[in-house]
């Protein structure tokens, strides 16, 4: 490893679903998955806040 290495921004894992994977590398896929369990956990948390505000919504015009 050089000293140059730390100069470099680093790259954003992204992950394209339907995308091949053949190309990447255990380390790599599982740097995915966490990408994806995280994004899965920020879509559940935002799932539960809007149906709490539905359910307000709800019971106030009832």
């Amino acid at each position: 490893m050089s000293l140059f290495d730390d100069d470099r921004p680093l790259k954003k894992i992204a992950h394209e679903i339907g995308s091949d994977l053949a190309l990447l590398s255990v380390d790599e896929l599982s740097a995915r998955i966490e990408l994806l369990k995280a994004e899965i956990a920020r879509l559940e948390s935002e799932k539960v806040k809007k149906g709490a505000s539905r359910s307000a919504a709800e019971n106030l015009f009832r």
